[in-house]
């Protein structure tokens, strides 16, 4: 829930006058969103600006499935953003700051004197994720309880029961807990909820009509749900939006993702003081930004992820152009998506996947079957025939399916996993970041 990682209104919008945009091969972009639609990769919304105006746009697949009704993603769909949200909340709080109603030196303990090691934590070391305050996110009854709403006093004392992690400014670890804590400092010093601090301080100020506080999905109100894919897109569960508040509760579309990152950048939002404090990166963290390199140029943004939505927004400043896409059918991975777009709009090298699936027979599937262990990692995983796939569950995880790329090697490219077996020495290759050997359990 709300993830971190990032490697990297409007009917049809094409390239604006070169006066304004740079001038890209918007017949490539087109192709790449293309392949990842009519490939069933994913479903989501892209928008690219420069100096504030739209360049390109495009949605593909939907943002509503059933068995009797399919509706079309567009410009106007809205989706949850997950910890992009931290942003917002991030510039609220400078906001406050910059108002003397706050520093980054105030201690947590006068607001929340409760949370272990309160009176040592500061509003700057929440910022940056060096409170030391365990992420709640990560507890192992966690999906067990985030559909149902929580108020403001009982998720405080979930996060105080989950204790500290370290010694608060001795080292950095993401944790939710943090902004859920700021977003409700936001509301005690405001006197207003989140959701009303949100609209007078950033969304009024700068037009943003499509970015607010989440609820249930509402689909009137041309909200996406999110969806997993299997042999067809299921449909995720929500987390109720009590839960992440200030951590990841607001809906937005990509256009508006844009806009508030170039407005922020353009100081309509905080001083440069401020900006300067946010992008500040401090063992890979800035203050509710991270920094998103591509190749020679550096950005700055954030990611999220909630409920099976993944959502990233990035800014480059010596260009003044920024990249939002919200994903509501993660298959080929955002991140993925994000470098082939800034790939493309930057006129980078760069070949456009042609997502050949290896077609494989049931009897060859059988003989990848079985339990895999490894001495280099305590974690199994079972390997399992479906009809004619293959599916991979790794202890304690939820299964993934497998798809064939080549002769006896696999992908769940959601999560990067490639999967290379060797019937004949009964082992299995795994490939996620490292490389791990495992051997089938006889």
């Amino acid at each position: 829930m709300f993830k971190k990682s990032f490697i990297a209104a409007l009917l049809s919008v094409g390239i604006i006058s070169s006066t304004t945009a740079q001038v890209f091969n918007k017949a490539k972009m087109d192709s790449f969103f293309t392949a990842i639609e009519r490939n069933n990769k994913g479903m989501g919304s892209v928008a690219i600006t420069k100096n504030g105006k739209v360049v390109y746009t495009r949605s593909i697949g939907y943002s509503y499935i059933n068995a009797y009704t399919k509706t079309h993603a567009d410009y106007a769909t809205k989706y949850r953003i997950g910890s992009i949200t931290k942003m917002f909340t991030t510039t609220m709080i400078f906001q406050l700051i910059e108002e003397g109603k706050l520093t980054l030196n105030t201690p947590l303990a006068k607001f929340f004197p409760k949370i272990p090691n309160a009176k040592l934590i500061t509003i700057g070391n929440l910022l940056n994720h060096r409170s030391g305050i365990h992420n709640f996110t990560k507890d192992a009854d966690y999906l067990l309880w985030n559909g149902k709403a929580h108020t403001q006093s009982e998720m405080v004392a979930i996060i105080t029961k989950g204790g500290s992690d370290f010694t608060p400014d001795s080292q950095a670890t993401y944790s939710n807990s943090n902004f859920v804590l700021l977003g409700f400092i936001v509301e005690k010093i405001t006197g207003k909820t989140y959701e009303e601090a949100l609209e007078q301080r950033i969304t009024s100020k700068i037009g943003l009509t499509n970015t607010y506080y989440g609820g249930k999905t509402n689909l009137s109100n041309r909200e996406a749900f999110s969806y997993s894919l299997d042999s067809n897109w299921t449909q995720e569960p929500e987390t109720d939006m009590s839960i992440p508040g200030g951590a990841g509760a607001i809906l937005s579309t990509p256009v508006e993702l844009d806009l508030f990152i170039s407005n922020l950048f353009m100081n309509k939002l905080i001083k440069p003081a401020s900006l300067e404090q946010m992008k500040t990166i401090k063992d890979k963290y800035g203050m509710g930004m991270f920094q998103v390199p591509f190749g020679t140029k550096k950005g700055y943004g954030h990611t999220g992820g909630i409920d099976g939505f993944s959502s990233s927004l990035g800014y480059f400043p010596e260009d003044s152009v920024a990249i939002a896409y919200c994903n509501n059918g993660v298959v080929y991975p955002t991140n993925d998506i994000m470098i082939g777009a800034l790939s493309i709009y930057f006129d980078k090298p760069y070949n456009i996947p042609t997502f050949k699936a290896y077609n494989v027979t049931p009897v060859e599937l059988n003989q990848f079957a079985g339990v895999y262990s490894s001495t280099q990692i305590p974690l199994k995983i079972t390997i399992t025939v479906q009809g004619n796939t293959l599916t991979g569950q790794a202890t304690g995880q939820t299964a993934f399916p497998l798809e064939a790329t080549e002769k006896n090697t696999f992908q769940f490219q959601t999560a990067g996993i490639v999967l290379i077996f060797n019937p004949e020495k009964n082992e299995m290759t795994l490939k996620q970041g490292s490389i791990f050997l495992f051997t089938k359990e006889k």
